[in-house]
């Protein structure tokens, strides 16, 4: 016996029927947008690449300009009368504590003897003085540079200086060539133990008898 469709059932079915229509395209869509990641993926790795920013020999991002839109702000150098441009924070904490402990230990410093953050194309690639274009690194008595410019006391302080950074710096006068006047940070941005370093060195500037100038057990 046949059901009578009544005009309630003929107006659900026809929604039942429209809405799965209306879901088909969706659902097509949908089944072939999941390779569509793969696809858009694919369109990326096709495409052109994001260009990575240019770094120097220690892994650093090199910087255009100092004290403008940049990681470099130039900074003083507490109680010597000089300043220099480098990376801001952990970096330039690092950095001025070395210049600091030169000036008071191995040499006074005066107008002219101190550099810090150079254009990169000023400073050779893949070198360790392009360090100085990502601003982690220093010159230190500019044009003394080679090998005998530094009396043997004198290396014995920079020997005690870089031990007390614990591997964080380095002096161009290990390298080959030689530049004696060079100090750079020789660990790369994630190296805790840079932040750690710079925390052991606010922490002795903050205490009486344990800055600059002071030998540190």
């Amino acid at each position: 016996m046949q059901q009578k469709m009544t005009r309630r059932t003929v107006v659900r079915t026809a929604a039942v029927v429209g809405a799965a229509a209306a879901l088909g395209p969706v659902l097509s869509a949908t089944a072939t947008a999941a390779p569509g990641t793969d696809a858009a993926t694919a369109a990326v790795a096709g495409g052109r690449r994001p260009k990575r920013p240019a770094t120097s020999a220690n892994g650093w991002t090199i910087q255009a300009n100092a004290d403008r839109d940049s990681q470099v702000w130039t900074r003083s150098v507490s109680g010597a009368g000089l300043s220099v441009p480098v990376w801001i924070g952990d970096v330039e904490t690092v950095l001025l504590h070395v210049v600091r402990r030169f000036h008071y230990e191995v040499e006074e410093l005066h107008a002219g003897d101190l550099a810090g953050w150079r254009p990169a194309k000023e400073v050779r690639r893949r070198h360790p003085e392009s360090n100085l274009a990502s601003g982690t690194a220093v010159r230190i008595r500019q044009g003394a540079g080679a090998h005998g410019s530094l009396f043997p006391l004198q290396i014995d302080t920079i020997r005690a200086i870089l031990a007390e950074c614990d591997g964080v710096v380095r002096w161009g006068g290990d390298d080959k060539p030689v530049d004696e006047s060079l100090f750079y940070i020789a660990v790369g941005p994630l190296d805790p133990r840079l932040a750690d370093l710079a925390a052991r060195i606010r922490e002795w500037n903050a205490t009486p008898g344990r800055g600059a100038g002071v030998t540190v057990a």
